[in-house]
């Protein structure tokens, strides 16, 4: 007798909604912090008050994103929120013509008229509301709005990421503190950018390049500010 299994596979899809706001946080909070301490740096100022700076980025980052992580995905629920309210009206409402409008995704999709018109009947006899907020509304349980989740995450994230770049300026000499906090920086940039890839099922390479690329501006474009501003003063 043939044994049936569970779907067991395991799709990147499924981590969309964590890892899109824990790829963020990490890279903002590297390249926010790093820019910063390489700006403060290039301004002559001293180690306490670099680290002074970086620690007070670190913070008010972290609460940043977590605040504008909660606030986005928010609207994203209630946007979906009322979606789903005003679908599940129109069932109630004009129950043929939902079943029709379900069929006509179907055929969309490949399928036969028929066999369309059956597996919309039977799909809106299981769970009509279900089945139109999927197909319908591209709503699924992988890419629902999960507010709470990506706040935490974002600043959870954040501050890892800015601890980076603060350790390095605890660990090296005052004299290098630009280039080994760029350096790193770009590492730890290359590295995030490779694990959220490879995590999200995408090739690494394209990634390592767009996180080293943009953390390579923002640290240039500080550096030159600070040196302008240190300059003048």
């Amino acid at each position: 007798m043939p044994r049936h299994h569970g779907h067991t596979e395991r799709h990147a899809i499924a981590r969309i909604g964590w890892l899109r706001a824990a790829v963020l946080g990490a890279n903002d909070g590297i390249v926010s912090t790093a820019s910063l301490i390489v700006g403060v740096a290039a301004a002559a100022a001293a180690r306490d008050s670099i680290l002074l700076t970086g620690v007070a980025g670190l913070v008010a980052g972290a609460m940043s994103m977590a605040a504008g992580e909660y606030v986005s995905v928010s609207s994203q629920a209630d946007s979906e929120a009322a979606d789903i309210s005003k679908e599940r009206q129109e069932l109630l409402e004009t129950p043929d013509h939902e079943l029709a409008e379900l069929t006509a995704i179907y055929i969309a999709r490949g399928l036969e008229r028929d066999l369309a018109h059956q597996v919309a009947v039977q799909m809106t006899a299981h769970d009509a509301l279900a089945a139109h907020t999927r197909d319908e509304l591209g709503i699924s349980e992988h890419t629902t709005a999960k507010p709470i989740q990506a706040a935490l995450t974002s600043a959870a994230t954040f501050s890892v990421g800015a601890a980076l770049p603060l350790a390095t300026v605890m660990l090296v000499p005052a004299t290098i503190i630009i280039p080994a906090v760029s350096i790193s920086a770009l590492v730890f940039l290359g590295v995030l950018g490779g694990l959220g890839a490879t995590t999200g099922g995408a090739k690494p390479l394209p990634a390592v390049l767009r996180v080293t690329f943009w953390g390579a501006l923002a640290m240039g474009l500080t550096a030159g500010i600070g040196h302008m501003i240190g300059g003048a003063i």
